[in-house]
């Protein structure tokens, strides 16, 4: 029998369960549908792994922070228990409801993908399209969909309440066969002759917009491609901009830094492996999908699944049913993962008097924060409701509320450092420059710049983003004499 306190988290996270609760974050459904929906005409093949190698090397940058910290406060909470102790209560409010955000968004992200696999391997039959159905933003949802995916979403949310144990033990197995399903597929791409250089034009991708309006071809989808300076640094920074969302989970690691059975001194080796292993899978997932389709925009503008497509021409069916392998590991790790961090973040906050006491219960028999994961649960819900098209709005969200988390860890470490003055001139560097790069990952986000096409929030996204803000405001006043407080 366990001797730990009843109200407190268990050490039961292994070394490859928290790398795979990282990586198992970092990759999930978006790296899979974005090259056809953001990364290929926004970037192209080129841009976007300019863009990924850039964002890698920012966002090891800010791990290095990251490594720092978690020493320095053990705590549930990440970020927002950093900022607490650095800068106080409001700030780190802030701080932690935005990163609610960022991690709880890619839930129901990932949810929408489920009807999506079902559809892309079972051909014309199309066996969840029945009862029910409407429209949202011209995309068609069904009632066997949502309740296929509302079914996966309840199930994980539960294995997360029944133990964390269990929780990573199920992670690294659906992390370990997402690796094995791309670097297979990254292997057949190499020595398929339906590969070609040549099929990669535009490499720096191309306005989609103006191209469907004008009803372009493939052959003259050309004409819309991103040539010149200006073009090409739009589409660098496309996909750069929302770097945030590509690697958020590795910074999901401090989240659970109570439930660590290990030194915290592989923290760092631990986040530099996620993101490298996240940075490969996007890069070589994009440059598949257009290197094996021969009129990769045309597809694109049809709205298709270009990385199935792409699969399906080297592979046959077995192409089909690696693409259905890899995305279900990387949608059900997402959720798993993305369910732990987001549960304990709000574990945490409530422990500190934050949000409403009773999200900082912990179930007596299983040690997990109850009632937070059935939160985080219930709002997930609305990810199967609002269907695939809201995918774009929720890497949005997820993207701000990263940037938001990655420039409160950035300036706590320089201020910490400070304070006990220690850490080497190196990492002091490394804290400036990553507060530097989240504030013009925000700028970027919230912010349209002329010029620079594809890059910031598109208008649904800036409501969701209010609705966020509301939500937020009306916890913070149930909450005010605390926050009032000396």
């Amino acid at each position: 029998m366990s001797t730990e306190p009843k109200n407190t988290l268990r050490k039961n996270l292994s070394p490859a369960h928290v790398w795979a609760l990282a990586f198992g974050c970092i990759i999930g459904w978006g790296s899979f549908i974005n090259p056809g929906k953001k990364f290929l005409p926004n970037s192209g093949v080129e841009g976007t792994a300019i863009a990924m190698i850039l964002g890698a090397l920012v966002m090891i940058i800010i791990a290095c922070t990251y490594a720092y910290m978690v020493p320095k406060y053990p705590k549930a909470g990440g970020e927002f228990t950093f900022t607490k102790n650095c800068f106080g209560k409001v700030p780190a409010y802030i701080c932690g409801w935005f990163l609610v955000a960022a991690y709880l968004t890619n839930v129901p992200m990932n949810s929408t993908a489920i009807g999506l696999i079902v559809d892309g391997l079972d051909g014309s039959a199309d066996i969840l399209q029945w009862g029910f159905h409407y429209d949202i933003a011209g995309f068609d949802i069904w009632t066997g969909e949502m309740l296929l995916a509302m079914g996966i979403l309840i199930l994980f949310g539960l294995l997360n309440i029944w133990g964390v144990k269990k929780a990573g033990i199920v992670q690294t197995v659906l992390s370990v066969g997402l690796i094995l399903s791309i670097v297979t597929l990254t292997i057949s791409a190499f020595i398929s002759d339906k590969v070609s250089f040549a099929n990669m034009q535009p490499l720096w991708g191309f306005d989609k917009a103006d191209a469907i309006n004008a009803g372009a071809t493939v052959e003259s989808a050309n004409e819309f491609a991103h040539v010149g300076r200006q073009g090409i640094l739009s589409a660098i920074l496309a996909t750069f901009a929302i770097a945030p969302w590509a690697f958020v989970g590795f910074d999901t690691i401090p989240q659970a830094a109570e439930e660590f059975n290990f030194s915290f001194r592989k923290v760092m080796k631990i986040m530099i492996v996620a993101i490298f292993f996240g940075a490969f899978v996007y890069i070589a997932n994009n440059t598949v999908a257009a290197a094996a389709v021969k009129n990769w925009p045309e597809r694109v503008m049809a709205g298709e699944w270009v990385l199935l497509v792409a699969a399906e021409e080297m592979l046959g069916v077995f192409g089909k049913v690696l693409i259905g392998m890899a995305v279900s590991c990387a949608v059900l790790s997402g959720i798993m993962g993305f369910y732990l961090a987001s549960s304990r973040l709000m574990y945490s906050m409530s422990r500190d008097g934050y949000l409403p006491a009773v999200f900082g219960k912990i179930d007596n028999r299983y040690g997990t924060p109850r009632n937070a994961m059935i939160f985080c649960i219930l709002i997930s819900l609305s990810g199967p409701i609002l269907g695939r098209e809201a995918l774009g709005w929720f890497v949005d969200m997820s993207a701000i509320g990263a940037s938001i988390g990655f420039l409160s860890t950035s300036m706590a470490a320089y201020v910490t450092m400070k304070k006990y003055n220690d850490g080497s001139f190196k990492l002091k560097i490394f804290s400036l420059l990553g507060a530097v790069f989240s504030a013009f990952f925000i700028v970027l986000q919230l912010i349209p710049i002329p010029g620079l096409v594809g890059v910031n929030f598109c208008m649904e996204s800036y409501i969701m983003l209010a609705v966020w803000i509301f939500i937020g405001f009306i916890f913070f006043l149930q909450r005010r004499k605390y926050f009032m407080a000396r």
